[in-house]
């Protein structure tokens, strides 16, 4: 989008357009409108594209007839996360340094008297304000300008709170390491913690977590945030008091985007990883959440859960746990991974198509697939890893749900084989 595309954008019988049209395939009202020289055509088929795709990311906030850009809404909190953020951060002033399309800041606005975006493109600065007339915020301040720049004219502890987020896509390169996204978290850490005592950063979910007290001192939570079992984002939360030898607590948090529930494991890794002897009745997999955050130990020691091997977060237990943070399997065979012997076991189960889900295994999931023939399915789940004593092992499983009733184990078995 250019300045000139916004300024028709912005023109209400543009808006009322495209409230008509916001049904339409962009494709499609791009060429009913083709010629029409007085409508912005290109930047409204944009305009539609993002408002369709708002309505899964941002489901409250696209009832309004806000305006987007492509890289701003593919880079923006989700609303599920943005309100997560509001259980964690309050008070009377915040300034959100990495403005973006201001969702976080949206959010922001409900547990702060005053909220300051900043955004270093003055074209997403128009857009943003534009949006929060329309939705009808008048707390949060719109400035343009290079963020460290826009903080240090304040004064020291002018802010109960900073939140940033690093870009981290620089002339077309993603980056994940903090020092290489903009602003530089690393080397603003004391000028963050002067204009305000907490501070929060949004960090890639693809980011190493170990070694991070080193880069930010006044580390003191790392929090790993998933929806719907997909990890979003990691929040490093920061406070100018926190001793730079203190010890980082270590938080999964994993939300759902059709409901307020939150599910967190909280621990530091203290907790030892106990191995069974044996795959049971059911097969658990964590969320990713807490996978990320290596809270697998934790979670299964306070479900008094068992790993199945060493190395993989899958866990196994003799009995259904009905509100498990994750994914639980109703184990039907499991037995030692021998090449010539697997076909054999497929057939036997009549398996012509399955899930595979394959972690410290030798083969990749396409060789697997590929080798036997497997076709796709989304009720079996055949899990290729390795069993307690490091040997090879595939586990045949279907998916459980909470509510579901206890179907008679396997073939008329009253427990898992054990492998």
């Amino acid at each position: 989008m250019i300045r000139e595309e916004l300024n028709y954008l912005l023109k209400p019988d543009i808006q009322a357009l495209l409230e008509l049209h916001r049904s339409d395939d962009p494709a499609a009202f791009a060429m009913q409108f083709h010629g029409r020289k007085e409508l912005p055509v290109r930047a409204m088929a944009e305009q539609l594209a993002c408002r369709q795709k708002a309505v899964k990311k941002l489901p409250t906030l696209s009832k309004y007839n806000l305006l987007y850009t492509p890289l701003a809404l593919e880079q923006s909190s989700g609303e599920r996360t943005a309100a997560y953020k509001t259980s964690i951060m309050s008070g009377t002033r915040a300034i959100d340094l990495s403005g973006g399309l201001g969702v976080d800041a949206m959010f922001l606005n409900r547990v702060f008297q005053e909220v300051v975006y900043c955004e270093r493109d003055p074209l997403l600065c128009v857009v943003v304000e534009h949006n929060l007339k329309m939705i009808g915020i008048a707390n949060v301040a719109v400035q343009n300008g290079d963020s460290i720049s826009l903080l240090a004219a304040y004064l020291d502890n002018f802010f109960d709170w900073i939140y940033v987020d690093p870009a981290r896509r620089e002339e077309g390169r993603r980056s994940i390491a903090l020092e290489a996204a903009s602003p530089d978290v690393v080397a603003s850490h004391d000028l963050l913690l002067r204009h305000a005592q907490r501070v929060c950063i949004k960090a890639s979910p693809a980011l190493e977590i170990s070694g991070l007290k080193k880069l930010l001192p006044a580390l003191h939570t790392i929090v790993v945030v998933s929806v719907d079992r997909e990890c979003k984002e990691i929040l490093l939360l920061l406070e100018r008091a926190y001793p730079s030898d203190g010890p980082v607590k270590v938080k999964a948090v994993c939300l759902n985007s059709d409901s307020d529930k939150i599910t967190e494991v909280i621990g530091g890794g203290e907790a030892p990883r106990v191995v069974g002897t044996a795959v049971r009745e059911y097969l658990y997999e964590p969320d990713p959440a807490i996978i990320k955050a290596r809270l697998s130990a934790e979670l299964a020691r306070d479900s008094s859960l068992e790993f199945v091997n060493k190395s993989v977060d899958y866990l196994t237990a003799e009995r259904k746990i009905e509100a498990f943070p994750g994914r639980t399997f109703r184990v039907v065979e499991c037995m030692p991974y021998k090449p010539k012997s697997f076909k054999a076991f497929l057939e036997r189960h009549a398996i012509a198509g399955a899930s595979i889900q394959r972690r410290d295994f030798p083969l990749s999931a396409e060789e697997l697939r590929k080798k036997y023939r497997l076709l796709e399915s989304e009720s079996a789940f055949l899990f290729f890893t390795r069993d307690a004593t490091d040997h090879p092992l595939c586990i045949y499983a279907i998916r459980c749900f909470p509510g579901d009733e206890a179907a008679p184990f396997g073939q008329g078995q009253s427990a898992a084989p054990e492998c």
